[in-house]
């Protein structure tokens, strides 16, 4: 009697912790780490954050750890340095990245139009007359620089004519041109919102450069190579937040206001949101205009970003992204 009680209590033991190992292990699927980097938020962060925010990336299996980091070009050096899985971030600086060996990839592109703007002091009536005046960027290879470069380009106008200053983000940039620090600044439109009647919008990145990226979701070969699993979840994450967020205006705004801390009566939110769905200029499918980067690479050599074109196929993987569209929605 004693002995059948061992046994069906060892049985019982047994079973147990065969059903505690699975609870352990489905437990930690669902939390998983991934850590991923935008820009500092700003008025469009309604969807760039909203993988995160709005729990989609938890529907996934993925604990997400948001980054936010100003610059660019830090965000990168995050990413190469294998302190990222991922980043939402400036197609130009995953182009220029990847054309120079790091081994970073394009895996699907979130927001492919630009809503960015050259706004000057009114007085500025072409980009031409910029020639001499201070221009307020990000840091040197980042998106708004590129860009701006592209844009001048489009209008014949020499690099070297106008002068640089490094103003971080967005809302710096716009502060130092409201205050008269620079003449002109490169930033998000959601600054046609509020700015006073003497700046003015100088020229749209939407007319200027059409071809241009805007944002990107780039990983590392190391993350290809060691987590594609998870990378797949989380491309199919993105794809259902900003799905969510171009259908669901009022959260939307809310995220965006939540994390910018802004007053229930700034307009920048609505504006931004209003005009990228109005453009199409995001993309919740996150498709891979691969026409475009060959246009972005040609703009970089000439400009003397990069030294030469790469094949475009060695900056983007189109596997993830089309895996991630079957995991979408279900």
């Amino acid at each position: 009697m004693f002995a059948q009680q061992k046994t069906t209590l060892a049985k019982t033991t047994l079973i147990a912790a065969a059903l505690l190992a699975c609870g352990l292990v489905a437990a930690g699927a669902q939390d998983k780490v991934w850590k991923h980097g935008i820009l500092e938020a700003k008025s469009d962060a309604g969807f760039i954050a909203m993988v995160d925010k709005g729990g989609f990336g938890a529907k996934r299996g993925l604990k997400i750890e948001l980054l936010q980091i100003k610059a660019g070009a830090t965000l990168m050096k995050a990413l190469i340095a294998g302190e990222l899985d991922s980043v939402d971030m400036g197609a130009a600086e995953s182009i220029v990245a990847g054309a120079r060996g790091t081994g970073v990839k394009i895996v699907g592109c979130t927001w492919p139009g630009v809503p960015q703007v050259v706004l000057a002091k009114a007085e500025i009536k072409t980009l031409a007359d910029l020639k001499g005046k201070n221009v307020a960027i990000s840091s040197p290879g980042s998106l708004p620089d590129l860009l701006f470069r592209g844009m001048l380009d489009a209008a014949n106008v020499p690099f070297s004519d106008v002068k640089l200053a490094t103003q971080g983000a967005d809302l710096d940039r716009y502060k130092s041109l409201i205050s008269g620090i620079t003449d002109a600044a490169v930033v998000s439109n959601e600054f046609e919102a509020v700015m006073p009647p003497n700046i003015k919008v100088l020229a749209r990145g939407s007319t200027t450069v059409p071809k241009f990226i805007r944002l990107c979701v780039a990983t590392s070969s190391k993350v290809l190579a060691e987590r594609r699993d998870d990378l797949v979840r989380f491309i199919a994450a993105e794809m259902d937040a900003y799905k969510y967020a171009a259908t669901h205006r009022d959260a939307n705004i809310k995220l965006a206001h939540e994390l910018t801390r802004a007053k229930p009566d700034d307009k920048r939110a609505e504006f931004i949101i209003d005009q990228a769905i109005r453009d199409k200029q995001i993309d919740p499918s996150l498709a891979i205009p691969a026409d475009r980067i060959d246009w972005m690479q040609e703009l970089f050599v000439k400009a003397g970003v990069i030294p030469k074109t790469v094949p475009t196929s060695s900056l983007i993987d189109t596997s993830v992204r089309d895996d991630a569209a079957k995991l979408a929605g279900k």
